[in-house]
């Protein structure tokens, strides 16, 4: 394979680890330029399946976390990183490092909450708020801030994107 998507997506992903490291941010210089210059470099590459591989990529990988930006559960900086990787790799490279990185993030969280002595309490709320779903309305318990933690994305999906590239599917290996 072309070395030009690896390049790409390791420059996109450590950039984005780098500032949101620092910053807390990812920023739409970095994200919104891969996001639309991916599909029509595919387009004119590749022709209209280039072009569908691309979309298909940004679609596959940015629609759950949308949803999850939608109800606070995520910032926006990581949904356009991951819709920009996702539009650079296409949708089986994008989602497997999705899936990489977010669950770093995951064992990453659990330690952090394990040391801090809050890995039971978030446990407990966590399941509530899964079970909170399927409640009627005059039950449901609304999730205080308070009670959610951060995580800054940039970095697991940095691990994820080289991982999935290295790993995965094959495109390095």
């Amino acid at each position: 394979m072309n070395l030009i998507v690896p390049i790409a997506m390791i420059t996109v992903a450590a950039t984005a680890a780098a500032t949101d490291a620092r910053t807390g941010l990812i920023p739409n210089w970095l994200t919104l330029p891969p996001l639309l210059a991916a599909p029509l470099l595919y387009l004119m590459l590749q022709g209209a399946g280039g072009l569908t591989f691309s979309l298909a990529g940004a679609l596959a990988c940015g629609i759950v976390p949308f949803l999850l930006f939608r109800t606070g559960s995520m910032g926006g900086g990581d949904v356009k990183l991951l819709a920009a990787l996702g539009a650079i790799g296409g949708p089986e490279l994008g989602l497997e490092l999705e899936l990489i990185g977010l669950t770093v993030a995951s064992v990453y969280a659990l330690i952090l909450l394990a040391r801090r002595g809050q890995l039971g309490k978030t446990l407990l709320s966590s399941l509530y708020l899964a079970i909170n779903v399927f409640l009627p309305a005059r039950m449901r318990r609304p999730m205080p801030t308070t009670e959610m933690m951060p995580l800054r994305l940039g970095v697991p999906l940095f691990v994820g994107t080289v991982a999935a590239l290295v790993l995965g599917t094959g495109v390095m290996a």
